[in-house]
């Protein structure tokens, strides 16, 4: 099992499919496999000694996260050709103690305005649609006009879960009124110039591009800002965590929790305010 350079091209078909069946989404079958890939570009065997190296590499070359994922995809294939030897271990990861880089609630009311006023509905409802269901950027971009109408969106996760991304009703009655004006009451509703399905690096440039519009700071302008954008807000109205963190499609509490701490601009706010002494 461990000389596989001839059967290197077929093991990664092979994990492919593997994952593919697992209903992984299309961004982890890529981070994986890459991951797999990355480390047969470096070495021709897996060996221990091995893969403590290519360990090694990613720490010299990536930054922590990124590390993790790339062995995440290690250790998944690992697992997936039968190897009974050690594993690489993560890095662990000092967690943040104040959330950064979430658009406030003011600029985000401010850039709905100046996208309304400016008629770019398109990007409107895509912001929106973000901020009010904590959908990743990768799930807005497949909604479809029959979601809007059920007013929520099922996505299938890994171990064949199910998680439904819930619209909330004024945002679906808005939506149905645009899809109507638009004609767009039959498949994906975020479509390019070409008929296409809008995708996820599009729409990051059009957030980039909508920051030097309209002023605003350039590293909160970024699909996630606005999951984290529902999540910061939805605790603020219902203190109930383990309903978040099933909203958020979260494997664990512990990652939910991170929308209780304070970003360093309201820490300093708070303390101004209290602190008199």
């Amino acid at each position: 099992m461990d000389d596989i350079a001839g059967k290197e091209a077929l093991l990664l078909r092979g994990f492919e499919n593997y994952l593919t069946a697992q209903n992984r989404s299309k961004n982890t079958i890529r981070s994986y496999t890459y991951a797999a890939r990355q480390f047969f570009g470096r070495y021709s065997r897996i060996t221990v000694f091995n893969l403590q190296s290519y360990k090694l590499y990613l720490l010299e070359h990536y930054k922590p996260r990124t590390v993790n994922l790339r062995i995440n995809g290690m250790n998944r294939f690992l697992g997936y050709i039968g190897w009974t030897k050690e594993r690489i271990r993560l890095i662990k990861i000092q967690r943040p103690v104040c959330l950064e880089h979430v658009i406030s609630e003011g600029d985000y009311e401010y850039l709905k305005i100046r996208l309304l006023e400016d008629k770019q509905y398109f990007y409107y409802f895509v912001i929106r649609l973000m901020a009010a269901t904590g959908a990743r950027i990768s799930e807005t971009v497949q909604f479809t006009a029959n979601d809007i109408k059920n007013g929520f969106k099922s996505i299938y996760s890994k171990g064949n879960r199910v998680r439904r991304i819930y619209i909330p009703k004024l945002l679906q009655e808005d939506m149905m009124k645009w899809l109507r004006k638009t004609d767009r009451l039959s498949g994906d509703i975020f479509i390019n110039s070409q008929g296409k399905r809008i995708t996820a690096s599009g729409i990051r440039k059009q957030l980039k591009i909508m920051a030097a519009r309209y002023h605003l700071d350039k590293h909160v302008m970024h699909p996630h800002s606005f999951r984290h954008r529902f999540a910061k807000s939805f605790v603020k109205v219902c203190d109930n965590i383990s309903l978040l963190s099933d909203l958020l499609g979260h494997g664990s509490l512990e990652t939910t929790r991170i929308y209780l701490r304070r970003s360093s601009f309201e820490q300093k706010m708070i303390v101004n305010q209290v602190v008199d002494w």
